[in-house]
């Protein structure tokens, strides 16, 4: 599956997917966000069973606020429409995945 690109129009993809929901919040110019984004794209191949999203922190600014994200790349994993984890920064794959089986 492929990664959905998320604006404020199609928000409510993630908030009524059954699937659980990884979003990546990224920014173009940040060198972390570029290492993470390979990894999310990987992750978005190899695992249907989740939704594997993105959102660009320059081009959505209420998003990013609205999740409280202040630093890049933030990784939100969300279940039924609920936030379960965040977590700030460069994670390897493995943590990432980790972060999805909670």
């Amino acid at each position: 599956m492929s990664v959905l690109k998320v604006t404020k129009e199609n928000f409510d993809v993630l908030k009524k997917s059954e699937k659980t929901v990884l979003i990546d919040f990224y920014a173009d110019w940040c060198g972390p966000c570029r290492m993470v984004s390979p990894i999310v794209d990987e992750i978005a191949e190899e695992c249907p069973q989740y939704l594997v999203a993105k959102i660009n922190v320059d081009e959505e600014p209420e998003l990013s606020a609205a999740f409280g994200v202040s630093s890049i790349p933030t990784l939100v994993v969300m279940q039924d429409g609920k936030i379960k984890e965040i977590s700030a920064g460069a994670r390897p794959k493995a943590a990432i995945l980790a972060m999805l089986q909670k």
